[in-house]
């Protein structure tokens, strides 16, 4: 339908017909829809969980550690004082404290544990003497096992050990005679360390 100009009064058939409703809109109500939207919370994201982490791969359980064992080990016998059995003493003692060092918590422990074996004569008189001067001092004398060792020669080693070797060694005497080869060499060995013989030739000549 065109409506002339002429026509300035719309008939109120017209204005009831649908496609001319048209609804109007304040400022308030368009700035109300406005903030609403900007309000809206935003869609909702689904909560996904995170993908698993991988687990180490698991290590064997080590080995057990194996275990030495250790060799058995006699005793020094025990000792009396007498030289001519004090280097076989000492000896003795050196070598089971090197086969068995986690047996001995100090220097002390090794040098008490040695006293231990001086039963009699001269050897128990010395070992008491030892302990009569930590008693008078509260110190005990001596300090390292270097220094028992260093001791325990000048009182029970022969006393003229090495004058004796030589002398043994230079003489025209000194021969096998009716020993066994390995007696013999035990005891040219034996003397050649006390008279401290070093030189390949003269151990030659000796033998």
């Amino acid at each position: 339908m065109y409506i002339t100009p002429e026509r300035s009064v719309v008939s109120p058939y017209y204005l009831s017909l649908p496609f001319l409703r048209i609804p109007s809109l304040t400022t308030a109500q368009l700035q109300q829809l406005t903030q609403l939207v900007a309000n809206s919370p935003p869609p909702a994201i689904p909560n996904t969980p995170p993908p698993p982490v991988p687990s180490p791969p698991v290590s064997p359980p080590p080995a057990p550690p194996v275990r030495r064992t250790c060799p058995k080990l006699s005793c020094p016998p025990d000792f009396n004082g007498e030289r001519y059995n004090g280097r076989t003493f000492l000896n003795s003692c050196s070598l089971y404290i090197r086969l068995a060092p986690e047996q001995f918590y100090d220097e002390q422990e090794k040098i008490l544990w040695a006293l231990t074996f001086f039963k009699g004569g001269r050897a128990a008189k010395w070992s008491k003497n030892v302990f009569h001067q930590e008693a008078d001092t509260g110190v005990f004398p001596i300090p390292t096992w270097g220094d028992f060792e260093q001791q325990f020669r000048l009182h029970f080693f022969p006393v003229n050990a090495e004058a004796d070797a030589i002398n043994t060694l230079e003489g025209t005497s000194y021969h096998q005679g009716g020993r066994t080869v390995d007696d013999y060499l035990d005891n040219f060995q034996t003397l050649v360390s006390d008279a401290g013989y070093t030189d390949p030739r003269t151990l030659v000549v000796k033998f």
